[in-house]
């Protein structure tokens, strides 16, 4: 599998659970399941859940849908070796990145909260930050050659 495969596998699956919170918290997925006290419930609904207004897990479903799109684009055979896709990764990704450090710093020191679907996330966009720079690291060795 290659690893623009692998970026689009877990942002589709990331993509499907902030589509479950964002249901959620709209009213159309009945009860949250999450483990624990409630931590979820406590998360989603602090004023951190929101961004500008907007459900931060409906950021998180149109970003990693985002995602998945230019991953799974990026991986068809004409462009698997083209800058363009890792680059617009990138600029997906970053950010989405630097923005679930504000997250987890909310979530953990300023809420001292826990949310299990939100620590899958975090860690599923580290991850995806380390794919994103071996990947613009073999494309720029592609290129070289």
């Amino acid at each position: 599998m290659s690893i623009r495969k692998f970026i689009a596998l877990i942002a589709l699956l990331n993509a499907l659970v902030a589509t479950y919170l964002h249901m959620w918290k709209i009213g159309l997925a009945g009860s949250l399941a999450c483990g624990g006290a409630g931590g979820c419930e406590y998360i989603q609904g602090s004023r951190y859940g929101w961004f500008m207004g907007v459900d931060v897990a409906l950021i998180g479903a149109v970003g990693y849908s985002l995602v998945f799109l230019v991953a799974t684009i990026g991986s068809l055979t004409q462009f698997e070796d083209e800058a363009w896709p890792a680059r617009l990764l990138q600029l997906l990704v970053f950010p989405a990145f630097l923005f679930t450090l504000r997250l987890k710093y909310a979530e953990f020191i300023i809420l001292k909260g826990f949310c299990p679907w939100c620590a899958i996330s975090a860690v599923s966009i580290t991850v995806l930050t380390v794919l994103m720079v071996v990947e613009w690291k073999r494309v720029q060795r592609v290129r070289a050659s």
